[in-house]
């Protein structure tokens, strides 16, 4: 499925959203009647206080895991009792960074970038290494193509991570705690980067953050607490 959103299309959905953990007498609601939208374009960060229910929603927004009940539509999809190969194609369409940057320290800088474009057909193996390097570039990492992760500081990690998460042009960026192992200039330079370059291309952009350094590159802010949002503040019109 390659799905084309219209410029200010709603990339996500969500009405009256919830979900739970557990079975039984162990069950536990985690979110409760969430509505949100997010726009083609858009840079939203939320933010609240840990185990608010913050990441649960992002990997449900990512199909990471199947929402239960209520509406979630992703690029017009339908998510909630969705079966495990709509959630597959859905991905395709999703980037993800997160805090551990998840690369794989057996591969190099440019392998690890590969590895999102080669989940999509079409590509030929010269392109997928030309691209793989092209990005690499732009995120200043031009000179470390063939370093392995344990030659690369945080911030060269991270921007690795950013590299692959945007190298097949998503519809979507999904960053879980982007920053929160850099110092102040590397997460500030790894945001503004995400920033740039999703604009550029075009895709939304949701930031799971608790640094509040990072809130000025939003246009929206989206304040969650034990499981309900409580707020939603624009920045830029």
């Amino acid at each position: 499925m390659n799905y084309q959103p219209s410029t200010n299309a709603s990339v996500v959905e969500i009405k009256n959203l919830g979900h739970f953990f557990g079975e039984g007498k162990l069950r536990k609601q985690i979110l409760f009647d969430i509505d949100l939208t997010l726009r083609s374009g858009e840079v939203v960060i939320m933010k609240g206080p840990s185990g608010s229910g913050k990441t649960t929603l992002l990997t449900l927004m990512g199909g990471l895991r199947s929402a239960q009940s209520g509406s979630l539509k992703v690029l017009e999809q339908e998510l909630v009792g969705a079966k495990k190969r709509k959630l597959v194609e859905i991905r395709k369409n999703i980037g993800y960074i997160f805090q551990s940057h998840n690369l794989l320290e057996s591969l190099t800088a440019r392998q690890n970038v590969q590895m999102s474009l080669e989940l999509h057909k079409g590509f030929s193996t010269q392109e997928i290494k030309a691209k793989s390097i092209a990005i690499l570039e732009e995120v200043g990492l031009g000179e470390h193509v063939n370093y392995h992760p344990h030659n690369l500081s945080g911030g060269q990690k991270q921007r690795v991570a950013i590299a692959r998460a945007l190298v097949s042009h998503p519809k979507m960026v999904l960053a879980d705690e982007p920053t929160a192992a850099l110092d102040s200039k590397s997460g500030r330079g790894v945001v503004e980067l995400m920033q740039k370059l999703a604009t550029e291309q075009g895709c939304t952009i949701l930031i799971v953050t608790h640094d509040d350094r990072i809130l000025d590159v939003a246009d929206r802010i989206v304040e969650l607490e034990d499981g309900r949002i409580t707020n939603q503040l624009t920045i830029n019109n």
